[in-house]
């Protein structure tokens, strides 16, 4: 083993470490990559790579769409969007039993298409799903889990700031990106159905049957998130159309639903004002972790340890998707114990060249890794979801949302096993696009 790997894996490990003294993700990444390239090669050398990658990343026009995307997002959640997406999710829903849960999957994937955060499709739905089915006698476990579950579809349904930060990283198309992404989000939704109405079967106390609405209801429903509607469709039809670029379509949405908001009247100056300073906040985080996740793929590329581990997969007699297979279960294990967003921008360096060496689609990889480390939002340890979900409740235990997952965790890996058996359910949608 060459000086150089042995400094890249010395890197990884001093990286893990620093993990668990509670540095923020983004600096331990910097920290280790400026270090581990002053050890290649100077001091000198090292600060001028700090230097010029925080001054590429912060100009960066790419990153320009995160706080539109964003913002976009904290406007539907300060003006009440959630609320009128979960009542339009119920009517569509009703009339079984379990309809309540399937209504909350539904608006996860809704509120997601415009907030793009799992965690704030938690707290916002969750604070209104969690109250509604407790009222309707709904079981802790159902309740609990579809909230957390149906919340992970916010990483996944576009506009996601994970496949942002995963097209910036890998110079591969934000909107095809944002494209490949709502056919396996609205498969893994119905997926997420199909294991409530198992789970209902199985444990009728779990759910009662919800009161049936009529068709004219149904349909009053949808023209009551028009605004929902016509926003997702113009950013993405937009995209999809070639009229204008994920930039532009992020700053149009944006303006489009603040514009409706203010003009009916349901986004105080308070709200406003607090939209903008998360906006702000999130959109730091995400570019101190891009700066952090550059720095540190530069120093992985000085130790040629992405090379060396290229050359020995590429040695190994295992075929391609026994490496796949590999990669996937390290994206398992990890999402556990890290977030998603971090763990992409760890990773993606380490990983990436391998999958592309194997001839595997970049665009079909983003996805089926979001959709992996979406599994790690609900699951222990950390299960950030089912964090948030817990703390919505005094009475509501842990152990019974960790619980309350478990079918869902199962429909997860069911659409996982189908993305990788039929790609085209990712590629088909930016094969159109051109």
């Amino acid at each position: 083993m060459s000086y150089f790997v042995t400094v890249g894996l010395v890197g990884i490990a001093a990286l893990i470490v620093l993990f668990f003294t509670r540095i923020p993700v983004a600096y331990a990444l910097a920290i280790v990559g400026v270090a581990g390239y002053a050890v290649l090669t100077s001091v000198d050398s090292a600060l001028t790579l700090l230097s010029r990658d925080l001054y590429s990343v912060f100009s960066s026009y790419s990153l320009a769409l995160v706080p539109l995307f964003v913002f976009m997002g904290f406007i539907g959640y300060y003006a009440g969007v959630s609320r009128k997406l979960y009542d339009m999710a119920y009517k569509l829903s009703s009339g079984f039993r379990g309809g309540l849960g399937i209504a909350t999957v539904m608006a996860s994937t809704a509120f997601g298409a415009v907030c793009g955060s799992t965690t704030a499709t938690a707290a916002t739905v969750g604070s209104i799903a969690l109250p509604e089915m407790g009222r309707y006698r709904y079981g802790s476990r159902l309740a609990s889990g579809s909230i957390a579950a149906g919340a992970g579809l916010g990483i996944l349904m576009p506009p996601s700031v994970v496949l942002i930060i995963y097209g910036i990283l890998t110079q591969v198309s934000i909107g095809k990106l944002f494209l490949a992404g709502i056919i396996p989000a609205l498969l893994v939704t119905l997926l997420f159905a199909v294991a409530i109405l198992a789970y209902v079967g199985l444990d009728p106390e779990q759910a009662p049957t919800a009161r049936s609405f009529g068709l004219g209801e149904r349909l009053w429903s949808l023209m009551d998130v028009w605004e929902t509607l016509l926003v997702f469709v113009l950013v993405m039809g937009g995209m999809f159309a070639g009229i204008f670029s994920p930039t532009k379509a992020g700053a149009i949405g944006s303006a489009l639903l603040l514009a409706i908001v203010l003009l009916q009247g349901r986004l105080s100056w308070k709200n406003f004002l607090n939209a903008i300073n998360d906006t702000l906040s999130v959109t730091c985080m995400v570019i101190m972790l891009v700066a952090g996740a550059t720095i540190f793929g530069h120093f992985l590329a000085l130790s040629r340890l992405t090379m060396e581990l290229s050359n020995m997969v590429s040695g190994l007699s295992w075929p391609a998707w026994a490496v796949m297979g590999f990669i996937c279960l390290i994206y398992l294990l990890a999402g556990c114990f890290i977030d998603a967003l971090a763990l992409i921008t760890l990773t993606i360096p380490i990983f990436y060249p391998i999958v592309i060496d194997l001839g595997y689609d970049p665009i079909w990889f983003g996805v089926l890794i979001v959709l992996i480390t979406q599994m790690g939002t609900i699951t222990p340890p950390v299960g950030v979801n089912a964090f948030i979900v817990k703390g919505l409740s005094a009475d509501l235990r842990l152990e019974d949302v960790f619980i309350g997952v478990l079918p869902f965790l199962a429909a997860l890996l069911l659409g996982v096993g189908i993305i990788i058996a039929f790609p085209s359910i990712v590629t088909f949608l930016p094969g159109l696009m051109g």
